[in-house]
């Protein structure tokens, strides 16, 4: 719990400009949050901290498809008066994304401390920006493009939420491999985005209250200056990088973000091989 107290007012302000910027982007927003701190020489935030300041970009997400979700819970709410409307449209994609939850809960509890501990090593995100990054590089080379959010039947959509658990695994990025999952299912880019970042909902407001005692008892010491300032940020952030990308993959390809990813891991495998950087911050 050191390294959470250790946040400070102005590394709140950067830590959820970078949380804002990277969580909707398929570049992971949980390895920035080691590497960029690695780097300016401060300390590991913590994973209790990276979880609780992703209720920004949560809020980025609610705010942004206010009306997608409106519409989805009205649809499940009718469904639960009567059970047959789950078969049909909002009602079955509400339902859809509510089990395709189910593997990243599950296997973020059973995880937990690997996931907070030796997983959080500078060399597994190296080693996953760069494998993920082949896999979206595959996703584009073969997706046909095709398919919209309606057109996702139940399975596609318990495929992407178990492809979304690979994301408990720092460097992987929840955004990055629902995204590749659903380009591999045929779906539009900007379509593909759009699901994502619906489907994320559940996983990072859970992941957010679950951390969230942790971050408030480290929060008695330093105040919880940080951790509001820390969340407001990245709600900022978050609401511009949810536009920009969405317009982006109306009309382009995420090749850029591959590049991107495999620069970043090559990078910090040669600053680590150079002794630059410790594993583990």
């Amino acid at each position: 719990m050191a390294d959470i107290c250790a946040v400070g007012m102005g590394e709140a302000v950067w830590l959820g400009v970078v949380q804002g910027l990277t969580e909707f982007l398929p570049i992971s927003s949980t390895a920035h949050l080691r590497i960029v701190p690695a780097l300016v020489g401060e300390c590991d935030p913590g994973a209790a901290y990276t979880a609780v300041i992703q209720l920004g970009t949560l809020l980025a997400v609610l705010i942004y498809f206010m009306k997608d979700i409106g519409r989805i819970l009205a649809a499940v709410g009718r469904a639960c008066l009567a059970p047959s409307r789950f078969r049909e449209g909002d009602a079955r994609l509400g339902l859809a994304i509510a089990l395709g939850t189910v593997p990243i809960g599950v296997l973020g509890i059973l995880f937990k401390k690997t996931i907070e501990g030796e997983a959080r090593s500078l060399y597994v995100i190296a080693a996953t920006l760069i494998l993920l990054a082949v896999a979206l590089f595959l996703a584009e080379k073969l997706a046909r493009h095709e398919r919209k959010i309606a057109d996702l039947g139940f399975w596609h959509i318990q495929l992407i939420g178990l492809a979304q658990a690979l994301a408990l695994v720092p460097g992987v990025s929840r955004s990055g491999v629902t995204l590749t999952a659903a380009l591999f299912l045929a779906m539009r880019r900007d379509e593909a985005a759009r699901f994502s970042f619906l489907l994320s909902i559940p996983a990072v407001t859970a992941a957010g209250i679950y951390e969230m005692k942790d971050v408030l008892a480290a929060a008695r010491e330093t105040g919880l200056g940080p951790v509001i300032v820390g969340v407001l940020v990245s709600l900022l952030a978050g609401v511009a990088t949810i536009h920009f990308l969405l317009r982006f993959l109306q009309t382009r390809t995420t090749m850029v973000f591959v590049i991107y990813r495999i620069a970043l891991g090559v990078l910090l495998l040669g600053l680590l091989g150079g002794g630059v950087l410790a594993a583990m911050g």
